[in-house]
């Protein structure tokens, strides 16, 4: 019996001892993670020009009416994460970076000169002033998130994705609305917005036909959008129910539709039947159209968001629609506490996920964590974001569009310089998939022409 023990383990460790050999003998630059291949590769990140896959720049204008179609101001007070309240240190470092501020902290005195730094670089840029602070960033190109674009907000360096939950809403939504508190205030707000796509096709009221409403206002309208420029269409829907859309046939649909569409209130199981035919029916003919379709996943801003019904599993079944294979579906925010479901995700072929708001929220650590998981299986269809929103006063949109960038690239440093380390890729393949996310998985996905 030793013998046979000796046997086995003699070639064994014969083999082990050959393996150490030759992990000992490849460039140390690749299987390292010394502080200098560290700072070396933290550099190249910060570098790189990116593309920002998701943000909500504003326009010059003081009163920009096409920033959101579901602005959340009427909530009142937002109980915000420690990472983005306004004593932060993340913004100092911002203020610093952008407008050379020379406080030691930003309190209520401290935010009106910040204020006055902003408003004057704004005064002296004009039209320039969206780009200047992509510069300040390091962002080549920034997907904003608009009802319509404005001024300073031009193509090429912005691209427009439109906002299209309203013509999941046809009917009266006063019944869906009573839901909850949050939603009484943003179903209203989809209404007007759905007026608004029937003034833009010429309608003054909605058709009394499914057929007619999606030939000519749902195809309508995304055939326009797509030729004013847009390159996705985004759905914040999980504000205003859960991501389980079921496959539902023409025909139900139809039905409820013609029964409501002159009056009355739908109950909670139809109107959902009509809903999940329209996000089917919108996301094929996106994909006919060649612009992909953003899908918000996140625990949303608002004392009644139901965090359950953004989970991106809740996707699965319209991800594994073979009608809708065509289709480029991205997961944005990752998922946010679901991240590890966007990870399974990411295994259809036609799925992609950002990491918008995570930068903006969660420590570079935390991201690095969420990253690491994701790019060891699909760095392809990994993107980077920010989310670039304004906060208040002196806390513009460039301001945490340079805090998520900056936090982003560190937590991509963190991650790749782990899996350099563990030997799961070399130093090369750590730029190569920096650049992928950073820059050119975006810019394969949406046809960019990036050099």
């Amino acid at each position: 019996m030793k013998k046979l023990v000796a046997i086995i383990f003699i070639p064994l460790l014969a083999i082990l001892l050959c393996t150490c050999i030759y992990f000992n003998s490849v460039d140390r630059k690749s299987v390292s993670c010394d502080p200098g291949s560290f700072k070396e590769l933290s550099g190249f990140i910060d570098k790189i020009k990116a593309v920002d896959n998701h943000a909500h720049p504003n326009t010059i204008e003081p009163d920009d009416k096409g920033s959101d179609a579901l602005p959340l101001d009427g909530f009142g007070p937002i109980e915000l994460p420690v990472r983005v309240r306004p004593e932060s240190q993340v913004w100092l470092e911002a203020a610093r970076a952008l407008y050379g501020f020379a406080g030691s902290e930003l309190n209520p005195k401290e935010i009106k000169v910040l204020t006055g730094l902003e408003t004057q670089m704004l005064n002296s840029k004009k039209l320039k002033f969206p780009e200047w602070a992509l510069d300040q960033a390091g962002i080549e190109v920034m997907f904003a998130n608009r009802i319509f674009m404005g001024s300073g907000i031009f193509s090429p360096r912005f691209r427009w994705v439109a906002y299209i939950d309203a013509l999941l809403f046809p009917l009266s939504t006063k019944a869906e609305a009573h839901s909850t508190p949050d939603r009484e205030l943003l179903f209203p707000m989809e209404d007007a917005h759905l007026k608004n796509f029937l003034s833009e096709v010429g309608l003054s009221k909605l058709p009394f036909t499914l057929d007619d409403y999606l030939k000519n206002v749902v195809t309508a309208t995304l055939e326009a959008q797509r030729k004013g420029g847009c390159l996705a269409l985004k759905f914040e829907v999980s504000y205003l129910r859960s991501l389980d859309f079921d496959k539902v046939e023409q025909a139900p649909a139809s039905k409820v539709y013609s029964q409501f569409v002159k009056g009355g209130e739908p109950s909670h199981e139809k109107y959902k039947m009509l809903q999940d035919y329209l996000f089917r029916y919108i996301a094929r003919e996106a994909g006919r159209l060649g612009m992909a379709v953003h899908i918000h996943s996140f625990t949303g801003v608002g004392d009644y968001f139901v965090a359950a019904g953004c989970d991106p599993l809740l996707l699965e079944p319209v991800f594994n629609d073979p009608e809708l294979r065509k289709t480029k579906f991205v997961i944005i925010h990752g998922g946010g506490y679901f991240s590890k479901h966007t990870s399974a995700m990411l295994w259809k072929p036609n799925v992609y996920a950002d990491i918008s708001l995570l930068t903006q929220l969660w420590t570079p650590d935390q991201v690095a964590s969420v990253l690491r998981d994701w790019l060891s299986q699909f760095p392809e269809k990994v993107l980077f974001g920010t989310d670039a929103v304004a906060f208040g006063p002196g806390l513009g949109w460039e301001m945490s569009a340079w805090v998520a960038s900056t936090s982003g690239r560190k937590a991509l440093t963190i991650a790749l310089s782990a899996m350099v380390k563990d030997n799961e890729i070399s130093y090369n393949r750590a730029k190569e998939i920096a650049t992928m996310v950073m820059r050119s998985n975006a810019g394969n996905l949406y046809n960019l022409g990036l050099k």
